[in-house]
C-alpha cells in the first residue's frame, strides 16, 4: 500500500490513562515504520510532557499543546506561544480568582503555589473517570513525573495553561475575559470539565497536521487520525481516515470512521491490522 502519515493522539488512545503503553501497541508502531509509513503522536501534552517512553518506541515527530507545537525528525517546524503580555494577564487573572493552575511549556510544566495539594484531589477524580479502579497512590507528581514547582509562573514560552475548576463558571468567566484566547476544558468521565486551559486562538490538531503535510510535502489523502476524544474530532474530520478507541467519547466514535477496542484490549494494534499497516 502508499506510505501513510499516521497521528496518535497519546492518553487514551496510544497509552490508558495510567500511563501504561501496551506492549502490541509499541510492536505495531514499530512494525508500521518498518512498512514505510510514518508516525507522529498529535496530543495535548506539551513536549516536556512526552517522556522518554514514547520516544523510546520510535516515532517521525509530535504535534504537541493540541496543535501549538510542530515537530520533525526532532527539529521544530512551527511552535505558536502564548505572548508573554497574554500568559501574564491569564496568571494574574488565575491568581486573583485563587484558581491554581499549571503553565505548559515545551521546557517543562510550572505549577502554581499550592497545585501540589488542591489538584491531588482532582487529579484523583480525573484518573478514577478513565477507568483506574484505585486512585489511593494517586497523586499530582504521579500524574506528573517532571512537573516544576516552586518556579515563576510567568514564562515566554507557554503553549498553554490549565487550571483547575472550581465550577463550570470558571470556564465560562475564562471564556468570556479571554475571548482573545482559545478557551477548553478538560477532564474526567464521559469528558466532564475538571480542568479548564487557554492557548492560542485558531489552534487545534486539525491546522498542525496541515502545517505537518505541507513541510513534508505529503497527501491529505494519505493521512489516518487516531483518538478517543472530543479535542480529536478536528483532527477526524481533516484526516482521510479516523479510528476512535473502543474506550472514547460517544462524540468522537461518531466522527470516526472505524471504532476499534479499547486501548487495554489492543486497540491500537488490532486498527493497524485492519486497515493494513501492519
Amino acid at each position: 500500500m502508499m506510505s501513510k502519515v499516521i497521528f496518535l493522539d497519546v492518553d487514551g488512545t496510544l497509552c490508558n490513562y495510567e500511563g501504561v503503553i501496551p506492549e502490541s501497541a509499541k510492536q505495531a508502531i514499530k512494525q508500521a515504520r518498518k512498512n514505510g509509513h510514518k508516525v507522529y503522536i498529535c496530543t495535548g501534552r506539551s513536549r516536556a510532557e512526552v517522556y522518554q517512553e514514547i520516544w523510546d518506541i520510535g516515532l517521525d515527530g509530535m504535534i504537541g499543546g493540541n496543535g501549538s507545537y510542530v515537530e520533525d525528525q526532532s527539529k521544530s517546524v512551527y511552535h505558536k506561544k502564548l505572548s508573554e503580555t497574554e500568559e501574564r494577564a491569564v496568571v494574574d487573572w488565575l491568581h486573583e480568582r485563587g484558581l491554581e493552575f499549571f503553565v505548559e511549556c515545551n521546557s517543562g510544566l510550572y505549577a502554581s503555589e499550592r497545585f501540589e495539594t488542591v489538584g491531588e484531589k482532582t487529579m484523583k477524580k480525573y484518573v478514577s473517570g478513565k477507568g483506574q479502579k484505585d486512585v489511593s497512590n494517586v497523586t499530582v507528581r504521579t500524574s506528573f513525573p517532571e512537573m516544576i514547582f516552586g518556579a515563576s509562573p510567568y514564562r515566554n514560552d507557554a503553549n498553554k495553561i490549565s487550571f483547575i475548576l472550581g465550577s463550570y463558571q470558571d470556564y465560562l468567566d475564562a471564556k468570556e475575559t479571554f475571548s482573545d484566547l482559545k478557551a477548553g476544558t478538560w477532564g474526567g468521565k464521559d469528558e466532564e470539565a475538571l480542568f479548564g486551559d487557554l492557548g492560542v486562538k485558531g489552534i487545534d490538531k486539525a491546522h498542525a497536521i496541515d502545517v505537518l503535510l505541507e513541510h513534508l510535502n505529503a497527501k491529505k489523502a494519505d493521512t489516518i487520525a487516531f483518538g478517543d476524544a472530543k479535542v480529536d474530532i478536528p483532527m477526524f474530520e481533516y484526516c482521510e481516515q479516523s479510528v476512535c478507541l473502543g474506550n472514547g467519547g460517544d462524540e468522537a466514535k461518531k466522527a470516526a470512521d472505524m471504532v476499534t477496542q479499547a486501548v487495554d484490549d489492543d486497540g491500537l494494534a488490532s486498527a493497524f491490522y485492519k486497515l493494513g499497516l501492519i
